[in-house]
């Protein structure tokens, strides 16, 4: 009976060693070597002479064998262990489809080994069918680059089946099934392209979130903490309910910062579970612990030397008997976005390296006593300033716009101030300028701004069709120009760049029925001293029927005009001011046009404008803060006060000659962040065309005309000032009983406008900035003071986008509902959709 069981046992040991292994569980014994019997019941021991591979192609052969354990020179017995273990370890490999173990020769005690094995085929690619491009991407990202150095098996299906699954159960796609086929590489030998069906189904939505362990809180009020995760309802039409991991993990985090918020510091979330409610939705249950609600008791200051308790605990502005919440006492410490917390007083006045720590000392009760115990440190100076990352513009012109200079004390407000004047640029990408202060032990601080240029330069190239016509419009601005070397070869790039100059070009034209070329140059610092602006424009326009001007029936309009500006910016009232100071001389050249009050001669307009604004916004393109306020005044001289000429009986030669008027035009506009990333902007204007003498009456030109896009284009009648009006057409909006037909071309003397927006933004990046607006907007005109009523106004409200990008500018598209009919205006001046295209940033639109 001994002998039965220790054959059983050798042939358990000894068949696997010389074996055709195609299972790592099954193995199939061979009892012959090259005519030799091998005595399973009397091993003998081996030396291993050698062992060779054959049947690899791709593979190490050394690993291999090393891997096999059956290396030359070891001692071996046979039949044994030792080649069962050989055959085991190579199959753990995942390597093969088929391993043998042969005994080659037996040489006296010398052995020696072949394996034999077959190769898996390669991973040379992966199809996807069943998900979208960019889900592809992703989880392409995520399996890593495996083609061409995988093997297909089992452990890869279930890699790629796990990725799949938790990406898809992330996204809100519960019951992904992920099936497999593979087809060979026509291209590649021994490899196979790997075929991944997905079926996604559906994403499931959120049936139910029950909470327990709540017990001040009702769960209804719970659910709105979980700002991403909704439970479905009737009432919600809109995207209700679809659940998201990513943003459910996000909210759990909210859910219980709110909590604290509201008071009770120690809630935490027990347990949490989703689970399969039907095959389309999921539901949720969140196990709780409120714990009890907690107030503020006796707050004290500990270390504070440069300011007294009293100042500290104004600014701190919480009172003992407050509900406790640690996201109130941070944000009064630190984190108040207006700068008006205890941490920005010291920052502010230099103390670099302030700290402030605070310490819950007792809790007794429902009330927490907390000790704010202060690190003041050292004041520190600014040393050196240095700016990085600039590879176009020059330092001086980033530097000259930095509020913190050397001997300065540090101030984290001028830090901040400094960010959004290099923003103002245009140059840089905003969100990517990072001030760095670096400390020495002197007492000082070195502070490097680390910069990233981005594209400023704008093109406008674009065709239309007006006035029956097709016109072509070609622009060029260059918002980082440099005069100084434009006579320097090396320096074009295609421009010379990197002094922080404006220049800019336009032209405008479908033929010899209208042609429009304008020029302006600008220089910011002009001296490059101080901040002192200069800027010079000239354009001349021409509009006509296209005849001779021989033939008694040519008509047309033509406009020159140059200006000159000298700016600078303010300390007082405060730094946000800016004046500016500019000369403007244009010419009016009439033939038998229409429209005006005269039709044929010659009118000179020579005025000086004084300009005063505030500007404190903290983005230039989309401001989710701050103001911009400007007052104008624009006046000529009063000629009819000393030329001695009779306006009574004047001709229109005499009487237009010469324009003289005085133009006051005051605009405002808000920015306010309303919850999370939604922007209120509200905007009121105004303008007043006043004459000194009544017997010369109003001024031919620099009137008002609203409503439209605001843009100067094809239908521009010279010397009007057109305002925009969403809703409404071009000029369309004119005074209560006027002559449409003299009103829309000649425009009016007074006008109003105000506007309430929300703004939503969807991009916002160095490439390209997009929001959403919804917005509501009132104006109106009028030609006699007597009739200015600022409540009397033509309304409307609608939705639109628009989008920022560096190379074109502003673009839009509008549409709006108006609410008032406009009496002999076609269509009732009504117009739906209202495009916009390189549309300016500020001013009066």
């Amino acid at each position: 009976m001994r002998r039965i069981y220790h054959l059983v046992f050798l042939l358990l040991i000894g068949f696997p060693a010389l074996a055709q292994i195609r299972n790592p569980q099954q193995a199939t014994p061979s009892l012959k070597v090259n005519g030799l019997n091998l005595d399973y019941f009397a091993p003998r021991e081996y030396i291993i002479g050698g062992t060779t591979l054959s049947g690899s192609k791709y593979l190490d052969k050394d690993v291999i064998i090393v891997l096999s354990k059956l290396t030359k020179g070891e001692t071996i017995m046979l039949p044994g262990e030792a080649t069962a273990n050989a055959i085991k370890n190579l199959w753990a490999q995942g390597l093969f489809d088929d391993i043998k173990l042969n005994v080659s020769k037996i040489n006296g005690d010398t052995v020696y080994f072949d394996i034999e094995v077959v190769e898996l085929p390669r991973l040379s690619g992966l199809e996807f069918t069943g998900i979208s491009k960019s889900q592809k991407t992703d989880i392409q990202e995520k399996l890593g680059d495996k083609v061409g150095k995988t093997i297909i098996n089992d452990n890869l299906y279930n890699t790629t089946r796990a990725v799949i699954t938790k990406f898809l159960y992330e996204k809100g796609y519960f019951y992904t099934k992920v099936d497999y086929k593979t087809k060979p590489d026509p291209n590649q030998e021994n490899s196979m392209i790997l075929q991944v069906n997905i079926d996604k189904g559906k994403r499931v939505k959120v049936q139910k979130i029950e909470f327990e362990g709540n017990k001040e809180f009702k769960s209804a009020k719970l659910r709105k903490y979980l700002k991403k995760t909704k439970q479905r309802a009737f009432y919600k039409i809109f995207g209700s309910g679809k659940f998201n991991k990513e943003k459910y993990e996000e909210d759990k985090l909210n859910f219980i910062a709110k909590l604290h918020e509201k008071g009770y510091r120690d809630a935490a979330l027990i347990s949490d579970s989703v689970y399969r409610y039907n095959d389309k939705t999921v539901g949720i249950k969140i196990k709780m612990y409120e714990g009890p609600k907690y107030y503020f008791g006796k707050i004290s200051w500990v270390g504070n030397a440069k300011y007294p308790t009293d100042l500290l605990n104004k600014i701190f502005g919480i009172e003992p008997g407050e509900v406790f919440s640690e996201e109130k006492l941070e944000k009064k410490l630190r984190g108040s976005a207006n700068g008006d917390d205890v941490s920005s007083l010291y920052l502010n006045d230099g103390y670099l390296t302030f700290n402030v720590d605070p310490v819950q000392t007792r809790i007794y009760g429902d009330t927490v006593d907390v000790e704010m115990r202060i690190y003041e440190g050292p004041k520190y100076t600014v040393n050196k300033v240095s700016v990085m990352g600039n590879t176009i513009t020059n330092d001086r012109v980033v530097l000259r716009e930095i509020r913190t200079k050397p001997g300065d004390y540090f101030s984290k407000e001028a830090l901040i101030r400094g960010v959004r004047e290099i923003g103002q640029l245009g140059n840089f990408d905003e969100s990517k300028t990072n001030p760095v202060p670096k400390p020495n032990q002197d007492g000082t601080v070195d502070i490097v701004y680390h910069v990233e240029e981005k594209p400023s330069d704008q093109i406008e190239l674009s065709g239309g069709f007006g006035g029956g016509r097709v016109i072509g419009t070609l622009g060029l601005t260059f918002n980082n120009f440099s005069l100084k070397n434009l006579f320097k070869g090396e320096a074009y790039r295609p421009l010379p760049k990197g002094d922080g100059q404006k220049l800019s070009l336009r032209g405008q034209t479908n033929g010899k029925y209208y042609q429009s070329y304008s020029f302006s140059f600008s220089e910011p610092w002009f001296g490059g001293k101080k901040p002192v602006s200069f800027g010079v424009s000239a354009f001349t326009s021409l509009q006509s029927n296209g005849l001779a001007k021989s033939n008694s029936q040519y008509y047309g309009i033509r406009l020159n005009g140059v200006s000159f500006s000298l700016g600078r910016k303010l300390k007082w009232p405060d730094n946000w001011f800016s004046l500016v100071h500019s000369i403007n001389l244009n010419q009016y050249i009439l033939n038998n046009y229409p429209g005006y009050l005269f039709s044929t001669g010659e009118s000179y307009n020579l005025n000086i404008t004084q300009e005063i604004a505030r500007d404190s916004r903290n983005h230039h393109i989309f401001p989710t803060g701050g103001a911009y306020l400007r007052f104008t005044i624009q006046a000529t001289p009063p000629y009819s006060l000393f030329n001695n000429v009779n306006y009574n009986t004047a001709s229109d030669k005499q009487r237009y000659k010469f324009t003289e008027y005085h133009k006051w035009k005051f605009e405002a506009q808000f920015f306010e962040t309303v919850v999370g990333k939604l922007v209120f902007k509200g905007q009121a204007q105004f303008g007043f065309l006043g004459s000194y003498n009544s017997a010369v009456g109003q001024s031919a030109f620099e009137r008002f005309k609203l409503g439209g896009d605001g843009m100067q284009g094809f239908d521009f009648l010279q010397g009007s000032e057109i305002i925009a009006m969403r809703g409404y057409a071009n000029n369309a909006v004119i005074p209560v009983g006027a002559n449409p037909s003299i009103a829309q071309s000649s425009g009016s003397p007074i006008f109003t406008k105000y506007v309430m927006e929300l703004r939503y933004p969807v991009i916002n990046s160095q490439q390209a900035t997009a929001f959403l607006t919804v917005f509501g907007e009132a104006g109106n005109t009028w030609n006699k003071f007597g009739d200015f009523n600022p409540f009397n106004v033509r309304r409307s409200a609608g939705i639109g986008a628009k989008i920022f990008l560096p190379i074109f500018g502003l673009l839009g598209i509008d549409y709006g509902h108006a609410f008032d009919r406009i009496p002999g205006v076609q269509d009732g001046g009504k117009q739906s959709f209202t495009f916009s295209i390189a549309q300016q940033l500020g001013g009066f639109n």
